[in-house]
């Protein structure tokens, strides 16, 4: 009974040295370059009323967030589960007077289950946003930030995802699909299954989209994919510009990291309920899930009565350092 009490819930972490001196040195330099970058560091509340926590992008989080009622309010709160949702608010609320903002952050979150099986429930989140600003240049921007992040932070041999969610938003255009048969066409197609996409289609007379579904699922790879895919998907403006988007994207970023390779997964849905545009995701050999990930989410903060388009990445600095990554740098 006494061993119990110095065990930590599954998923939680404590830093020790030389690890946690290790962490401190990382999130210097990382705080560091988004500073002179021109981000401004903001430092929101660990506890947030739950409807201001669940608002926009964090809609997606219910089933991660802690709840409990507030004792002197009565109101529910909730423990943060991804910093992004805070920093939408405060670009909507404290920035008002400001065309384009620029936040970063890096504090822990708490989540109810690990983003994958054995990970963390308590990441330390490190993460960069752009409000206010629609153009590819913006994501341009944040995505040379996520790779030069891991850069600092010591990563190797990284890899780069590209995907665009209004390619298959174009595909099932017409398809109409509950809630609960959503969820389950996401998980084929990024479990890529071709034989239960059939099954799926055949299930709910959707022959012609699952055709198409298919076809989406199979175009993942190098930069040629991009040239599959205007001979296969319809030729309708959503597609012609998202694919454009993501030859212009693999194209600057190739010039700039050269040493990076780039894959284009067109059936890459990651958040797909609030993503509007371009996402992309960084791994290293050897690592289950990415260590860095971000999109595109425009119309974030209409609930706190600014919408603005945005475009950001996050990273846990915990799994940096696991990796070994973190101790490169000096």
């Amino acid at each position: 009974m006494a061993t119990k009490r110095w065990m930590l819930p599954d998923g939680m972490e404590e830093g020790l040295p030389p690890l946690s001196w290790q962490l401190e040195s990382l999130r210097r330099r990382l705080l560091d370059h988004y500073r002179e970058a021109g981000y401004e560091l903001i430092l929101p509340p660990l506890v947030e009323h739950l409807d201001a926590l669940l608002t926009g992008t964090g809609r997606d989080l219910e089933q991660q967030t802690f709840k409990f009622a507030d004792p002197l309010g009565g109101r529910m709160l909730g423990l943060r589960a991804d910093m992004t949702p805070q920093a939408a608010r405060i670009a909507a609320r404290r920035y008002a007077d400001r065309k384009v903002i620029r936040l970063c952050y890096l504090g822990t979150v708490l989540r109810t289950h690990p983003d994958s099986p054995g990970g963390p429930r308590s990441p330390r989140q490190v993460g960069c946003e752009l409000f206010g600003e629609s153009d590819l240049s913006a994501d341009l921007e944040v995505l040379r930030l996520m790779l030069q992040t891991l850069e600092l932070a010591g990563a190797h041999e990284l890899h780069l995802d590209l995907g665009h969610v209004d390619i298959y938003r174009a595909v099932i255009a017409g398809v109409a699909l509950d809630a609960e048969d959503e969820s389950l066409l996401f998980e084929i197609l990024q479990r890529k299954s071709h034989p239960d996409l059939a099954e799926f289609g055949r299930a709910r007379g959707l022959d012609g989209a699952a055709g198409r579904l298919a076809a989406l699922m199979d175009l993942n790879g190098d930069l040629s994919v991009l040239q599959r895919a205007r001979q296969i998907l319809p030729q309708e403006s959503g597609v012609e510009a998202a694919l454009d988007c993501l030859e212009q994207t693999a194209g600057s970023l190739s010039r700039e990291f050269a040493s990076v390779p780039i894959h284009v997964d067109l059936a890459e849905l990651r958040g797909l309920r609030y993503h509007t545009g371009l996402v992309f995701a960084a791994f290293v050999p050897g690592f289950g899930r990415e260590l860095a990930r971000g999109g595109r989410y425009d119309g974030v903060g209409r609930e706190f009565g600014r919408a603005l388009p945005a475009t950001g990445f996050s990273a846990d600095i915990n799994e940096l350092l696991q990796l070994g990554a973190g101790t490169g740098a000096g």
